[in-house]
């Protein structure tokens, strides 16, 4: 073999080779258990980031191993096309958004293929594709022939320059995530998929799956099931003048048959003594009504309708409200309380108004506060008395005080006892809510998957036939910044006679949420999925950030419930177990500029003085050796210029060494520093694996491996091996720290560069430890070690190679070390026989002279022994 590693040439061998092959080919075998292994699939921006070469590189580890393990093993690769970028880069580069996202396709599918990934490109497509969301077009007209689709006017998040709807996480501060537009409260009617139906489902499976404890709790609360009661406040007028609907809304059908209750729903009924207002939202028919006869208040609605969307945003923003004029009867006492219209109520949570008890709540607090209404005790503090309230609401549970009937009682029992009086008096229930939406899936832009609806000249709303799919996305298009062209296109929207066809397209979550199911049958035609998806699913280990872990993971499972539901699926949950990578972060560095702003540079641009631990001190400018401001670590990201690009890495060091750093670095689960010295690092252990077998087969001719006949050195190195074989199996296999894994092969290989037997024993000893050290990289440095494994003299290549075995009486001792304490601290380390009994080993401990010079004069209390590992001596 060429005693110098050469990354490039031996890269592009082993791809050829795997590719002539058709080596990661995935094809069913009943005979043989699968391994489905998948990464959350990328958005084709143009090219691969850190962030994707991380979370792509754990996949192709796992899938590697697995491989190694007998499994049959699928690893499929595909494109998340759809969505806003597309058409932002459209307008920017006057290009139609499909050749943009293609081209890009093209570009990071040449960079995947250079990491060397084990993908069976077979499967690819991209989800602009009309092969690929025709299906979903054909099983959105299913759901609605069942009734798990609907359309209603909703009030959205309206980005005005995007012209498109944003979920609440997609506005920052009131403004789009992306236009950075102020962002406008409006009603648009919407297409909504049913997924409050399976919320408790949703919960529940939860138990089913093997996923970070983290995800769960943030799902859990997501759907956010409570217990609470439903109740009702009479409403009238403070001028004791009817009460009129607003123009365009109807109370009846928002309140009730008698036109007048005002619903809450609260999980705090204990506290239903100490309410002092209502409040309701800027978009509740009340408020439109009180708007009519009020400009002032008319004015703080179409304030509020720019306001807060998100919960988190509406807890920390300053409380805002006005009076309706109208008061709230209390459903137990007839006491009259004042109806406000506060910024921090909304419609689409609970029924739009709240029940305000500012001595219990401490929103409800700084309302009262600002606007002096009453604020009043009636649960009692841990003293059992009334808490004080100057400073802030008291929100502990406790023993109801100032309660009347219900004073003495605690949670439980006043919970029961109020709601059981409010539904003697017809006034409220008990009811189990969710705090889950429906899905809006409707999104107002061109770049997506047309919505498979006509609408008739007498306002029908049909779902398109069979034979009408699919609906094909007009691919020439121009796209300017005045919204969808496809509601300019009448070749598109007109059907004749009347008819028009819906220009909205889908919610990108739709593409997303059963892509893993596609994967397993992307060739059928003829249908949405094959018996095929029931061999594949669930996906056995799913990988990708955990940004993605409420709508992306929450989608997918209800897609799959779904699916399941029209049997196109068996399974109840489609990811079996989750990763969640952490984040690839890297040093900043930037200058202020005049204006206030900061001008970023990128670290391979700065260089760094650094003190003798390491740590940076110092940086200036490479083009002008000025100095540069040091911003920390943050994540990888285009605004603090802080990426750096893969292909570079992969042009200087070789795919195996990015690999193998971004392996090493750390963890999966925690973030990545980027460190240039090491990638240097790695690329330096490569080149020193690669020597030290050019030297093992230059030494001669292994013999065969006798092992009664081992020398003690010689056991002593098979005994390394074989807890390297064992410690990087569990490490890869089980607890997914390949950073361990490769740790422990780092050792051996140190190992091998001491052990200098070249007898024929001693080479039959070092080529069992070698060939280890090749196959317990493979997953993670493939390129090297098949060319390695070749070297070796194997005809059969390295990808087809079994893990090896781990042989358990190479790991036996004739003695073993254990640690000695005293009092817990170190004070000796002794060796002893491996099948010593316990009195020997505390006789030795104990003889042992730094511990005798620990114990001398002092009482010996007690002598514990952990069998294999220390004794600890206790003294007094």
């Amino acid at each position: 073999m060429d005693a110098q590693y050469k990354p490039h040439e031996t890269e592009r061998d082993a791809q050829q080779f795997w590719d002539e092959n058709q080596c990661f080919k995935a094809v069913e075998d009943a005979s043989r258990e699968k391994f489905y292994c998948l990464s959350m699939f990328p958005y084709p921006s143009g090219k691969l980031h850190m962030g994707h070469v991380r979370n792509y590189t754990i996949g192709d580890v796992v899938s590697r191993y697995q491989r190694m393990q007998g499994r049959n093993v699928m690893q499929p690769m595909g494109w998340d096309a759809f969505g806003m970028p597309a058409e932002n880069a459209a307008i920017q580069n006057r290009v139609p958004p499909g050749k943009w996202t293609y081209d890009n396709i093209d570009y990071m599918r040449r960079q995947l293929k250079a990491l060397g990934f084990a993908y069976d490109w077979s499967r690819e497509f991209a989800t602009c594709d009309v092969d690929y969301y025709r299906w979903e077009q054909w099983f959105f007209t299913r759901l609605v022939e069942k009734g798990l689709v609907y359309k209603k006017m909703s009030t959205v998040n309206w980005d005005p320059v995007d012209k498109t709807v944003l979920a609440n996480e997609q506005v920052i501060e009131g403004r789009g995530w992306r236009s950075g537009a102020l962002v406008e409260r409006k009603e648009i009617p919407l297409w909504f998929l049913k997924i409050t139906d399976y919320a408790e489902e949703l919960l529940a499976d939860l138990d089913k799956i093997d996923w970070p404890e983290q995800v769960k709790t943030m799902q859990r609360n997501w759907i956010g099931k409570s217990r609470g009661v439903e109740l009702s406040f009479q409403i009238k007028p403070a001028d004791g003048s009817d009460l009129k609907p607003a123009e365009g809304s109807d109370i009846k059908e928002a309140w009730g048959a008698d036109a007048e209750p005002l619903s809450v729903y609260t999980t705090r009924p204990d506290t239903l003594m100490g309410v002092t207002y209502v409040a309701v939202a800027a978009g509740h028919p009340l408020a439109k009504q009180a708007a009519q006869q009020d400009t002032e208040l008319a004015a703080f609605v179409e304030e509020c309708a720019h306001g807060g969307t998100s919960e988190a945003e509406l807890a920390t923003m300053e409380k805002k409200g006005m009076p309706t004029g109208h008061l709230a009867v209390h459903p137990l006492t007839g006491r009259e309380v004042p109806v406000y219209v506060a910024n921090f109520v909304l419609m689409e949570y609970g029924t739009g108004a709240v029940m305000a008890v500012p001595g219990h709540d401490q929103r409800d607090w700084e309302f009262a506060t600002k606007y002096g209404l009453p604020i009043e005790a009636v649960i009692a503090d841990a003293n059992g008395q009334a808490p004080d309230l100057s400073e802030g609401a008291h929100d502990e549970y406790g023993t109801l005080i100032h309660s009347g009937e219900f004073d003495g009682l605690d949670f439980e029992a006043a919970f029961d006892a109020i709601a059981k009086r409010l539904g003697e008096l017809g006034r409220g229930e008990v009811k189990t809510n969710f705090r889950l939406r429906d899905w809006g899936v409707a999104r107002q832009r061109y770049w997506g998957a047309p919505i498979p609806v006509k609408y008739g000249p007498e306002g029908q709303t049909v779902p398109l036939t069979d034979e009408e799919l699919p609906v094909a996305l007009p691919m020439e298009v121009t796209v300017d910044a005045t919204g969808s062209p496809l509601k300019r296109m009448p070749e598109f929207s007109d059907l004749g006679d009347g008819w028009t066809r819906e220009t909205d397209t889908f919610d990108t979550f739709m593409e997303s949420s059963w892509y893993y199911a596609r994967f397993c049958c992307a060739d059928n035609m003829e249908a949405m999925l094959d018996e095929r998806a029931n061999y594949w699913l669930p996906v056995d280990l799913y990988i990708g950030g955990i940004e993605h872990a409420i709508l992306h993971l929450l989608y997918a499972r209800f897609f799959n419930k779904l699916m399941r539901d029209f049997g196109l699926v068996e399974t109840d949950e489609p990811f079996q177990r989750l990763l969640t990578q952490g984040m690839v972060i890297a040093e900043t560095f930037y200058r202020p500029t005049e204006n206030g702003g900061k001008e970023w540079f990128n670290p391979a641009d700065v260089e760094v003085k650094r003190d003798d631990k390491g740590r940076p001190v110092s940086a200036v400018l490479v083009a002008d050796g000025q100095p540069v401001e040091m911003g920390g670590i943050e994540k990888m990201s285009k605004s603090k210029n802080n990426g750096v690009d893969p292909q570079s890495m992969i042009d200087r060091f070789g795919a195996d060494t990015v690999r193998l750093f971004m392996m090493f670095a750390a963890p999966p689960e925690q973030s990545l520093e980027w460190s240039d010295s090491g990638v240097e690092g790695a690329s330096r252990f490569l080149k020193r694996l690669w020597r030290l077998v050019s030297e093992h087969l230059e030494a001669g001719t292994p013999g065969s491996l006798d092992v009664p006949s081992l020398t003690e050195a010689q056991r002593e190195l098979r005994r390394k091996t074989h807890e390297t074989i064992k410690k990087a199996g569990d490490d890869i296999g089980r607890r997914t720290t390949f950073n361990t894994a490769i740790a422990a092969v780092m050792e051996l290989t140190n190992a091998l560069s001491r052990f200098e037997d070249t007898s024929p024993l001693g080479l039959a000893v070092a080529r069992e430890a070698v060939e280890a050290c090749v196959l317990l990289l493979a997953p993670i440095t493939p390129h090297a070690c098949h060319a390695l494994w070749q070297a070796l003299g194997h005809d059969e290549p390295a990808i087809d190679a079994a893990w090896p075995r781990v042989d358990e009486s190479a790991l036996a001792r004739d003695s073993i070390e254990l640690v000695v304490q005293v009092n817990g601290k170190l004070r000796a380390r002794i060796e002893a026989p491996a099948d010593a009994a316990k009195d020997a080993i505390e006789a030795q401990a104990l003889a042992a002279e730094n511990v005798q010079r620990h114990t001398e004069g002092k009482t010996i209390r007690k002598v514990i022994v952990v069998p294999g590992k220390l004794v600890n001596i206790v003294v007094g």
